[in-house]
């Protein structure tokens, strides 16, 4: 027989049956019984973490290519590559992402002439940390037929240098014309590393993820979840690409189970702040999707009962994006648009985001990275920038995440940046939230943005038993379901 399990020694204590929650507190005791597993644990019990906007393909990418997230300078960078490039063979792609110029001394972006000797005359396809940007090596430009006559794709464009020739740097879609001919990992190579990713994200104290990924993921998430009970739940995402196959299959936004599900459509309006592609009101950036398409994608999806995660980053892809949901309010019972990241608002549109029930799905740790670059690109607008408390305030809900791998997933590093970091860095300190309101953002508001809120996001009789605990800045433990999925060894 099933006995309950009390997770005890925290605060508050919480009892479970099975994967969900019998009794909170005082009343934790005696709803577990005399006869329960006791689980002794120490700190504070939060309802499970949830992290709103993830990439855990992306994650997986970063075990199985070159990593260069933290490069001090171009050369550093450079001899990553070159490290990883000797053992492969001649034609073999060298495949990787994190680079980030804006950290190094020398900012200008990196040219294929520089990535060409690091390779060894190799095909290459380095990514930038916030993805809309790539460093491509000539061999890779061949083989893609990218030449001085190549033009640019609709929502992208081919770095140029003064004679008309390719750079080597692709932004937005344009990276897709060389990513099209890079090998894929093996399914095995894959699901090995995506289930690494899974126990080190349980390890960080999150219960659930919001991914943005591609269906191979997917397909790698059900082979996992068929083996064995997934230690993170993972609401997925899918490409705007495949909108027509959900269409045609009649999926609807909720479709899975309480481990696998899918929620909703993601589609990008603009670029990012680093790549310098974000769409912004004074005319700079990239738009990356026509209005018409944008409307057309909008009325299909509430039509299908599919949400919608946008991302838009300048503030005139967010006003695009609002203007192409406006017809379509309250379309149907869980229509819960989003618009991802939305790092730059203007304040008419915060109203209009909260009037069209529009949830804002933010990584504050974001902030912490983009300050002095947003300060140089941004400086007349960043009283706007990462606004989540005039966000809040004027009745926009907030999802957090953490983008990863762009940042790190570790959701405590989001809380502070959200909270402390801005009144201790002293830029913009009113746009700063309190913890109960960033927890929430993690929490409730996160389950709410993926239509969870009657299962997460709580610590409640009835809900699913999922809980971080924490103790001394660090997490303790996770539980997932009423599952210990990380414990912290005790010294």
């Amino acid at each position: 027989m099933k006995e309950a399990t009390l997770f005890a020694g925290c605060t508050p204590e919480v009892a479970a049956f099975g994967d969900r929650i019998i009794g909170v507190g005082p009343r934790a005791r005696a709803a577990a019984g005399r006869s329960a597993n006791v689980v002794k644990l120490r700190g504070t019990a939060w309802p499970g973490l949830i992290d709103s906007h993830i990439h855990l393909e992306g994650l997986a990418d970063t075990r199985l290519t070159v990593d260069l997230a933290g490069s001090a300078s171009l050369a550093d960078c450079l001899r990553r590559v070159r490290a990883w490039a000797k053992p492969l063979k001649k034609d073999a792609w060298v495949i990787g992402a994190g680079w980030y110029n804006d950290a190094w001394p020398e900012s200008a972006f990196p040219t294929r002439a520089q990535l060409d000797a690091a390779v060894g005359g190799r095909p290459a396809l380095l990514r930038r940390k916030d993805g809309h940007s790539a460093w491509v090596s000539s061999a890779a430009l061949r083989v893609a037929g990218v030449d001085g006559q190549a033009q640019d794709p609709p929502g992208g464009s081919i770095d140029r240098d003064q004679a008309g020739e390719p750079t080597g740097i692709l932004r937005e879609t344009a990276i897709q014309v060389v990513a099209q001919h890079l090998p894929a990992p093996s399914e095995a190579e894959l699901d090995a590393a995506l289930a690494r990713v899974l126990d080190e994200l349980a390890q960080l104290g999150l219960v659930a993820v919001h991914s943005m990924d591609t269906s191979r993921a997917l397909a790698s998430l059900q082979r996992l979840a068929s083996r064995e009970t997934l230690p993170v739940r993972v609401t997925y995402n899918l490409p705007v690409a495949d909108l027509a196959h959900a269409e045609r299959m009649g999926i609807r936004s909720g479709w899975g189970d309480q481990s696998i599900r899918i929620w909703g459509v993601k589609a990008f309006l603009d670029g990012s702040l680093g790549s310098r592609t974000a769409e912004m009101l004074d005319g700079s950036g990239l738009a990356r999707l026509s209005q018409a398409d944008l409307e057309e994608i909008a009325a299909r999806c509430a039509k299908a009962e599919l949400n919608v995660c946008w991302h838009a980053i300048g503030d005139a892809a967010v006003r695009r994006a609002l203007d192409a949901l406006t017809p379509h309010r309250n379309a149907w019972r869980s229509w819960r648009p989003r618009i991802e990241h939305a790092q730059c608002v203007h304040p008419k549109d915060m109203t209009r985001m909260a009037k069209l029930g529009v949830i804002a799905s933010m990584q504050p740790i974001h902030a912490v990275s983009d300050r002095e670059l947003a300060d140089r690109e941004w400086l007349e607008v960043t009283k706007n920038a990462y606004a989540w408390r005039a966000l809040e305030r004027t009745g926009v809900r907030l999802a957090f995440g953490s983008d990863a791998p762009v940042e790190t997933a570790d959701p405590l590093q989001g809380i502070a940046a959200a909270t402390t970091w801005r009144k201790e860095a002293g830029w913009h300190p009113e746009l700063a939230l309190t913890r109960s309101s960033a927890l929430r953002a993690y929490t409730s508001d996160a389950a709410y943005a993926a239509g969870m809120e009657d299962d997460l996001g709580a610590l409640r009789g009835g809900k699913l038993c999922d809980i971080t605990v924490v103790h001394d800045g660090k997490v303790e433990a996770t539980v997932c379901g009423g599952r210990l999925t990380f414990r912290r060894k005790r010294s």
